[in-house]
């Protein structure tokens, strides 16, 4: 099992150039590429403002706190991202506007590399088998997790794992455990 362990306090913060807000990278495979293959962060979006566009990359996006941000781009997308734990998948080609819904909104973020890998994001709130071939991304919105290994994983903890590394069973602890799980697969 190569499962890497994060948790949001400790994830490394990057602010926004255009001081919007501010991402926190969880990982980027391979590591250090500019030409990733898949991305995921936690991103905190603090005003109003552009989204930038990312040429062939498919896009997932999920409010994890605050009140959301209304997505628009003008005869592509329009979309209140408000529930928290609700998936939107999109293509990362258009270039949107945010405009927030309250104050400030962090959301989880998967990004893939069109034509090489595809990202299916899910709310869990039962058990699930993790596919051995597929890489992962798993992050705690609400009380605890357990994976292969004895690895248990509270609120605002999460793992992610390259493909073919890492499989078994997640496991919810508590009743009303809430959790995002990505699953990353190649094309």
């Amino acid at each position: 099992m190569s499962l890497t362990r994060f948790d949001f306090d400790s994830l490394p913060v990057t602010p926004w150039r255009n001081g919007g807000g501010e991402t926190r990278e969880i990982a980027c495979w391979p590591a250090g590429a500019q030409d990733f293959d898949w991305r995921a962060s936690i991103a905190t979006i603090a005003q109003d403002g552009p989204f930038s566009a990312f040429d062939g990359i498919d896009r997932s996006i999920t409010l994890l706190e605050g009140d959301g941000v209304h997505l628009f781009s003008a005869g592509h997308i329009d979309h209140r991202l408000s529930q928290i734990g609700e998936p939107f998948a999109f293509s990362g080609d258009v270039a949107l506007n945010a405009t927030l819904l309250g104050g400030a909104s962090q959301d989880f973020n998967i990004m893939t590399r069109r034509g090489r890998w595809a990202a299916n994001v899910q709310r869990i709130t039962a058990g699930v088998a993790l596919p051995a071939a597929h890489a992962g991304v798993l992050y705690v919105l609400r009380g605890s997790w357990s994976l292969a290994g004895g690895v248990t994983l509270a609120a605002r903890q999460g793992g992610w794992w390259p493909a073919e590394q890492h499989g078994g069973q997640l496991t919810p602890l508590a009743k009303e455990s809430l959790a995002l799980w990505a699953d990353i697969h190649p094309v």
